[in-house]
């Protein structure tokens, strides 16, 4: 059925105006003023914002980390965050050295199939590069439409690939139209670290923070930007943490490199005091990088602003306090890392960013859509309110107030990170491609309707000017 969204306020990364707007096929088919479409559903969206699906590009979903599983798999995670006003994910599809990297991605069809509630689409991680890796990269990028590679320079003996593995992943990703994504850490002196403090008997939550100090992050990202700049190619640091990353990113970009930075909610409103909570609850917030001092803050929130961070992803990745986290009850090692972020990743951003001041409107939409659209592959087909856009669309009430809680969340996980956080701002109604997934806050969805998503290259919707951060 056609649907006709009216008396809404219609906000993309460049414009704010009030619209109607037309819905046919699952695309959109009108915007204008005092639009007639005989047959049409009316939606009412008077006093909301009427904005493009949400894209978060940094989950974890049924992912199996420290001998256990997250929580959330691909029912319960895209159903939380449609409730968060996301309509499309991009989960990260974990290989194992010396097998092809077309089973990892069949198992994570396997994983996805007939569960998503939402739109969805995978990253590749490259854990090694041979001539059987770099023989299947066209496959991977052209048949199955994953043109982004994530390598990890953290997480020693489990993740993490060496730099030889980095580079010619960059070189590869350069010369077939992929993006690089990394964990920007230094392992092999967390693993020092980690192994010094358990030695010395300090096992507690908080030493998971200082075993990785904020410079080994900055340490990373800078060696990772470098090798970028010699590859000539693409990077995108996922899940910055602290100033000393920014700075990294910031002087690249300041060179010229093509390096893009993402954080997340966590670090914009949670602090480093967090992991020393009492009775080991600050298991809680044990995730990697760590929480920073809360200095920092300020840093990621101006870069967000300036456009030196250009999006914000989750890194759900959701154990449950009691049964998973606890596996590190005497060891923080042991403790699983990640945290459910998923459901709450744009309420936060427009209550803590927009309503505060610290970003415009335009800016949120940006940071929240369209710029990952771009990066990822998506764009004009998601991340906008255009004419032959999907019309994944968000209505969302930028005046209600609720106190986040794991008593009301949708996520599977028995904790919410954010609890007893006042927001203000939250969807109301969720539209996948024309059809309700939430509507008056009620979930109308079916799980499965979620369609798997091949992306575009690298190239093809990105910003010549990367310094832009309003364009559509």
């Amino acid at each position: 059925m056609k649907k006709l969204i009216k008396n809404g306020t219609i906000v993309t990364a460049a414009d704010t105006f009030q619209a109607d707007l037309l819905i046919e096929d699952g695309k959109i088919s009108q915007i204008g003023t005092n639009i007639s479409a005989i047959g049409a559903e009316i939606v009412d969206a008077k006093g909301c914002l009427v904005l493009p699906g949400g894209i978060d590009p940094h989950t974890h979903l049924d992912m199996p980390f420290g001998g256990t599983v997250t929580k959330d798999d691909f029912e319960t995670g895209t159903i939380a965050a449609a409730f968060g006003g996301t309509t499309t994910v991009i989960d990260f599809c974990l290989t194992n050295k010396g097998e092809p990297l077309k089973n990892a991605i069949q198992t994570w069809h396997n994983k996805s199939k007939d569960k998503a509630v939402i739109d969805y689409g995978f990253h590749l991680m490259i854990a090694e590069i041979n001539d059987d890796v770099l023989n299947e990269l066209p496959y991977v990028i052209n048949e199955e439409g994953i043109t982004s590679f994530k390598v990890f320079m953290a997480y020693k003996n489990v993740f993490q690939a060496d730099d030889e593995t980095l580079f010619r992943t960059l070189v590869s990703a350069k010369e077939h139209g992929a993006l690089v994504m990394v964990h920007a850490e230094n392992g092999d002196v967390i693993d020092y670290l980690t192994k010094k403090a358990v030695a010395e008997g300090k096992t507690e939550p908080i030493y998971h923070a200082l075993t990785r100090p904020p410079e080994l992050e900055g340490e990373a990202t800078g060696r990772a930007a470098k090798l970028t700049g010699l590859a000539d190619s693409q990077l995108y640091v996922v899940h910055v943490s602290c100033a000393d990353a920014v700075e990294k990113i910031a002087e690249a970009r300041s060179k010229g490199f093509e390096v893009w930075g993402e954080t997340c909610p966590q670090y914009l409103v949670l602090d480093q005091s967090y992991l020393e909570k009492p009775n080991f609850e600050g298991a809680k917030y044990v995730w990697s990088p760590p929480l920073r001092e809360k200095w920092n803050q300020d840093v990621l929130w101006n870069a967000l602003k300036s456009g030196q961070l250009q999006t914000i992803g989750s890194d759900q990745c959701s154990f449950d306090f009691k049964g998973q986290k606890d596996l590190g009850k005497d060891d923080f090692t042991k403790i699983p890392n990640g945290g459910p972020i998923i459901e709450d990743r744009v309420s936060i951003l427009f209550s803590e960013g927009v309503k505060k001041g610290r970003i415009n409107l335009n800016q949120f939409v940006d940071i929240t859509s369209t710029r990952i659209a771009k990066l990822f592959g998506l764009f004009p087909q998601k991340g906008t309110i255009a004419v032959g856009s999907d019309a994944d669309i968000v209505i969302f009430d930028p005046n209600i107030e609720r106190v986040i809680s794991a008593e009301t969340h949708h996520m599977a996980v028995d904790y919410n990170a954010f609890e007893g956080m006042k927001v203000t701002g939250e969807p109301v109604s969720v539209l996948l491609r024309g059809e309700f997934v939430i509507r008056d806050k009620q979930f109308v969805g079916k799980p499965g309707s979620g369609q798997y998503l091949k992306r575009a290259k690298y190239s093809m919707y990105t910003p010549l000017n990367q310094n832009e951060t309003l364009s559509i």
